[in-house]
């Protein structure tokens, strides 16, 4: 009898200390959305947070939605080493993993739609790209939602910046870009929001 309840005891204690763990990890994961530079950085990124969409229920939304910005920020990388490079898969993914998100919660709802918007803006301008007014039309519709609710946003004002860059309107991009460098850089550390968006100014890479 004792010898079963100390093997019940190791194996609890076995589980938290994994459990643990995990939490660490994950938040870990969370700070490196942050600080990460290459195409393999968010490719690892990815592969984590796809795993955690099935082992962290109670981070659900996080999880979907930093998959999704991975696979958004490696394709943002690829196009801006070769503007015609074929990043369709990416973007799909991306945009797979930002509907999830949606469905596995209802909490941060700006963010999700900021993260559309900036999916569908990045489809209309793959070389190549098929319905693009309508994928423009996604990104306006996906503005004015996080408007509507999160107006003081960094990553809405690159949304509006790379929007207003498509339209031709420079002037207005940079004022934008401007205000999203603002925002991100009096973003505190300690903030559960997220911070991620700094490699999408220009100024600021």
């Amino acid at each position: 009898m004792k010898k079963t309840l100390l093997i019940c005891f190791c194996v609890v204690g076995f589980c938290l200390q994994a459990q643990t763990y995990s939490e660490k990890d994950f938040k870990q994961t969370v700070s490196q959305v942050n600080t990460a530079q290459t195409e393999n950085d968010y490719e690892t990124i990815f592969q984590k947070f796809s795993v955690f969409t099935s082992t962290k229920p109670s981070e659900k939304w996080d999880a979907y939605y930093y998959a999704a910005v991975a696979m958004y920020m490696k394709a943002e990388l690829q196009l801006k080493k070769s503007p015609s490079s074929d990043v369709s898969n990416l973007n799909a993914l991306a945009g797979k993993y930002a509907h999830g998100g949606t469905s596995a919660s209802k909490s941060n709802t700006a963010e999700t739609d900021i993260l559309l918007g900036l999916i569908a803006l990045q489809k209309a301008e793959m070389k190549g790209a098929k319905d693009v007014q309508s994928n423009l039309d996604i990104a306006s519709q996906m503005i004015a939602k996080a408007q509507a609710v999160s107006p003081e946003n960094p990553r809405l004002a690159i949304l509006k910046a790379k929007f207003e860059q498509r339209s031709g309107n420079k002037e207005n991009a940079e004022k934008l870009f401007k205000k999203a460098s603002t925002g991100l850089e009096s973003k505190s550390a300690s903030s559960a929001a997220p911070t991620w968006g700094r490699l999408l100014i220009p100024s600021m890479n």
